[in-house]
């Protein structure tokens, strides 16, 4: 039974929502600790008593909601960020004394846990907007702000938006990661795939050939088939060069990858993937080795001409005769020439067949290129056979779409 390979989520934020949900605990132990042995300075109590009853409350119920970034919606962010934010701008009423002496507000550093959420889900943007909000609350409350509380101020502030552009570099790298991950395991599919065709399917075309040349007859033309499609497959399995593009995505545990479609007329497409079915048992593709990209329209349409001057060397060369494709890559232009062995084009033949009507080179080959912005040059010696040179600009999208 053939082994499944199995994608591990991993998600470099996690341990951060597990230190904000112990932040938040050991935080509202400490207000309210902070209350208890204070208490005796609180001209109304009650209201402390109540906003902290009202804080526990609502802390334990809601600690599921920053287990991941999944559970901490924005709905809850507000509200977290609301009960603070009250508890701040509650301080005169349970404590008149809290502005002058410039004591502790009624969340105390609980207020912070409440920032750090808006920062570990959204980033530095969102950190910087909950801290000023809570430092708005915090200059309202104290009205004349002393030197404590601006720095304090200051120091939830800096702390958040740090704390915020950290996740977002590591989600950034964790995407990276992921990617690569995902691609060394296509990779390692696709070389497996390749060791399986070539113990089974690559072995059976070469015999076919073999033996279908040794027979002759039909069996030869059938030897002679099988042969192409054992080179069209292998150049397939050795080359890959057709990949889809990978957009990385983020979830709540971890970042994943999914495979989407390039859209055809924006994205560049490589000219070796068109080319690389062309080739064959007689019919050689060498390219630079490294991407031949141009805007898909204008590759297609040269893909295109390709094909209808191999269409003319099978026609008029004859079924022994053997077919290069030369691919070259310019930094102003893409030139693709096709070359064949065969007899040749007699003087006068192209035009004498345009007359006829019969228009192959000059609309299959020529016309595309023209629309192209490119050229196209047809050189052929009787007995040493022909060569047809096209060649396309790198502008070629914005002509290929008039057509």
């Amino acid at each position: 039974m053939a082994k499944r390979e199995r994608v591990v989520r991993m998600s470099v934020e996690q341990p951060l929502w597990r230190a904000l949900t112990a932040y938040r605990v050991l935080t509202m132990v400490y207000a309210v600790l902070i209350f208890v042995f204070g208490r005796d300075r609180y001209e109304r109590p009650w209201v402390a008593v109540a906003f902290l009853a009202v804080m526990c409350v609502w802390n334990l119920a809601t600690l599921p909601k920053v287990a991941n970034a999944a559970s901490c919606t924005r709905r809850f962010l507000v509200a977290d960020l609301t009960v603070a934010l009250t508890g701040i701008l509650l301080t005169p009423l349970a404590d008149e004394h809290a502005r002058t002496v410039d004591g502790p507000t009624l969340p105390s550093i609980w207020t912070a846990g409440a920032v750090l959420a808006y920062a570990i889900k959204g980033g530095w943007r969102w950190a910087g907007f909950a801290s000023s909000l809570v430092a708005v609350a915090n200059l309202v409350e104290r009205g004349s702000p002393s030197r404590d509380t601006l720095h304090n101020v200051l120091l939830v502030w800096v702390a958040s938006i740090a704390i915020g552009y950290v996740v977002e570099v590591a989600r950034a790298s964790e995407r990276t990661l992921a990617r690569a991950l995902e691609i060394e395991a296509a990779t390692r599919e696709r070389e497996r795939l390749a060791r399986d065709i070539h113990d089974s399917v690559l072995q059976v075309l070469a015999m076919v050939q073999r033996r279908g040349t040794a027979l002759g007859g039909e069996a030869a033309e059938l030897g002679r088939m099988a042969g192409e499609q054992e080179v069209a497959l292998r150049t397939l399995v050795a080359g890959g060069m057709t990949r889809p593009s990978l957009v990385s995505e983020d979830e709540s545990e971890g970042a994943v990858v999914r495979v989407v479609e390039e859209p055809d007329e924006d994205s560049p497409v490589d000219l070796r993937a068109l080319l690389a079915p062309r080739a064959g048992a007689k019919v050689t593709l060498a390219d630079p080795g490294v991407p031949v990209l141009l805007p898909s329209a204008a590759a297609r349409e040269l893909a295109a001409a390709v094909g209808a001057a191999l269409d003319n060397v099978r026609v008029h060369a004859g079924g022994n005769a053997r077919a290069w494709i030369l691919v070259e890559d310019w930094p102003d232009e893409v030139i693709v020439t096709v070359r064949d062995d065969g007899p040749g084009i007699p003087e006068g033949r192209l035009a004498q067949a345009e007359g006829e009507g019969r228009m192959g080179v000059a609309l299959s080959i020529r016309g595309r290129l023209r629309d192209l912005g490119g050229t196209a040059e047809l050189i052929s010696v009787p007995g040493q056979g022909t060569e047809v040179e096209l060649k396309v600009p790198r502008d070629a999208r914005g002509k290929a779409g008039t057509r």
